[in-house]
């Protein structure tokens, strides 16, 4: 049975779905006003493989993931170069799906953006207000009193009284308490603003979430997912605000991924080791990146570095060569790795294992090559079926080793090889050598093999 931690309990449990068979899940999306780091990729990534092998498994997954598309910071970078706000918002929502898609990211299906969602925020405000849970302070903006519900701290672990004040709180007189936030705020001179019961203004950052999510899946739902560091304050509020409103519990199951580092360091602006997807693109094949997302487990914390992605390329390139040249075939059924890789995802969706009988899997193709084709393309077939549950091994081999090569003209390099070719027939060792050299200058192999030659790029 699957089993899966929750960070409420800190404790794996057995996944029971309050529908059976049914699956709905909520992932916090992405504030759209700049392109996305690595940190989204891990985020996501982790929740896409999750995804992937619930549908595998034959849940029936509504995924959710929204798009957070007003927020101080959109605010503050349309200011910075004097444009709309949506603006920034359609240029960097755009440019999430372009990134997303490159590195193998399943389309959620829905996508609720915070702007469409107004008015299940404002009824769930008026809610928080008659329960005597909110207060409109004295300066109109309309705040979330933390010490009236008695649970707040229960999914980050804390106590109360130990609290600070978190991200995207700003401490100031008009509050009860430091720890009360933000529900309301009324617009300042040129900012977007939406009517209210209070004024004109737009909605804090927790309520969206809390809004979006019971709208889409009512006052209960099975999955509420994001990076860890938004346990607190976002996920917490969430749950603060939701229980609060509804009189229900909010969510039976809450999953959180581990934190991406650079150099044992957590990503950062301030450090300069801020990388964007688009930029590591640039570098490096989209499946090279995605194997690296999944090689740690997905709460654990996961080490970026120049050695780990290289890493990644050397294990895809051992995957892809025992794929190489099989003929097509149904995957064999019932086998040991089967079973041992669902064991492997039931367990908390460890991929590090899962991948590790890929690669027995992969090496038992090579032991049947010789032996018998016909099992080895069985067994092929099961690898690339096992490797699309993680996204992975979807391309065909000789794509994949020839990808990297969009700076080298490729019709140049097929005009060696087979310019080397014919000067092999012509018994021209000469002219064959230095055609291969001309070939490894640009960082092209050559394999000669019993279907011809084929290249890969380094």
């Amino acid at each position: 049975m699957l089993q899966i931690y929750n960070s409420l309990t800190q404790r794996k449990e057995a996944f029971k779905p309050i529908e059976p068979g049914k699956v709905n899940i909520y992932v916090c999306g992405v504030t759209v006003y700049d392109y996305c780091h690595l940190g989204h990729a891990r985020t996501y990534t982790a929740f896409d493989v999750i995804i992937r092998y619930l549908r595998w498994q034959g849940f029936d997954v509504t995924y959710v993931r929204n798009i957070t598309d007003i927020d101080d910071k959109i605010i503050k970078r349309a200011n910075e170069i004097h444009d709309d706000f949506y603006v920034i918002v359609d240029k960097f929502t755009k440019a999430m799906h372009e990134d997303f898609g490159a590195i193998g990211l399943l389309l959620p299906n829905h996508e609720p953006r915070a702007t469409e969602f107004m008015q299940p925020m404002i009824a769930m405000i008026e809610k928080l207000i008659a329960n005597n849970h909110a207060y409109v302070a004295e300066n109109g903006d309309v705040y979330y009193a933390v010490r009236a519900f008695k649970n707040y701290g229960c999914l980050a672990h804390r106590d109360i009284e130990k609290l600070e004040s978190g991200a995207r709180v700003e401490i100031n007189d008009v509050k009860k308490d430091p720890l009360d936030f933000v529900l309301w705020k009324l617009a300042k001179p040129d900012e977007p603003k939406w009517p209210s019961p209070w004024g004109d203004g737009r909605p804090g950052w927790h309520i969206e979430c809390s809004a979006m999510s019971t709208s889409m899946f009512g006052d209960t739902f099975d999955i509420h997912g994001g990076g860890k560091d938004l346990i607190f304050p976002h996920h917490e509020n969430e749950l603060a605000q939701a229980e609060t409103a509804t009189g229900a519990t909010f969510v039976n199951l809450w999953m959180h991924a581990g934190f991406l580092q650079i150099d044992k360091e957590k990503m950062s602006k301030s450090l300069g080791n801020f990388f964007t997807i688009r930029d590591l693109l640039k570098e490096h094949a989209p499946e090279v990146l995605r194997y690296f997302l999944i090689t740690s487990h997905y709460r654990s914390p996961l080490h970026y570095s120049t050695d780990m992605i290289q890493q990644a390329r050397n294990a895809l390139e051992r995957f892809y060569t025992s794929l190489r040249d099989l003929p097509d075939a149904e995957p064999i059924a019932n086998t040991l790795f089967l079973e041992k890789f669902t064991n492997a995802m039931d367990d908390d969706f460890n991929t590090p294992v899962a991948l590790s009988v890929l690669f027995e899997l992969s090496h038992e193709i090579q032991r049947l090559r010789d032996k018998d084709m016909t099992a080895a393309a069985a067994h092929g077939a099961l690898l690339k079926q096992l490797g699309g549950v993680l996204g992975i091994l979807q391309d065909n081999p000789v794509a994949f080793f020839q990808s990297g090569t969009k700076s080298i003209d490729v019709t140049k390099i097929e005009a060696l090889i087979a310019a080397r070719n014919k000067a092999r027939t012509d018994k021209n060792w000469a002219e064959a050598d230095r055609a291969r050299d001309e070939l490894a200058a640009m960082s092209i192999i050559l394999e000669d093999g019993p279907s011809g030659t084929i290249w890969k790029a380094k």
